[in-house]
């Protein structure tokens, strides 16, 4: 039981991080930002939360750092949000796995056969 209210918790403080994220003032905190995912402690103190741009991982960084500077701001408007008890400590960490996605993707179509139009079907 305890396993699915954490699970749930992530994902909602997830959502709120992200409507958050379009409120700060920073101009690093700018750009194609996502929140990938949030990590809460079982003893809700700290909460990692994991953040990656589409312009690249030095913008993921950047955006990293003005969260950082930000975020007793980002905590106070998600304690607003939230109904959490004792709201955690926000440890924001850079992400490159959107970027090493479409790496990957590229490499899979190079290697994967042509498709010549045929759907698959043969006639008789």
């Amino acid at each position: 039981m305890s396993g699915y209210r954490l699970s749930r918790i992530n994902e909602d403080m997830r959502r709120e991080l992200t409507q958050v994220l379009r409120t700060v003032k920073d101009p690093r905190v700018s750009g194609m930002l996502t929140v990938l995912r949030v990590e809460v402690t079982n003893d809700f103190s700290l909460a990692k939360v994991y953040i990656s741009s589409m312009d690249g991982e030095e913008a993921a960084k950047r955006a990293v750092e003005g969260m950082k500077s930000a975020a007793g701001y980002v905590r106070s408007q998600l304690a607003g949000r939230m109904k959490l008890r004792k709201m955690p400590e926000l440890k924001f960490i850079a992400d490159n796995s959107t970027e090493r996605f479409f790496e990957l993707d590229e490499l899979l179509r190079s290697v994967a056969p042509k498709d010549d139009g045929d759907d698959g079907e043969k006639t008789n």
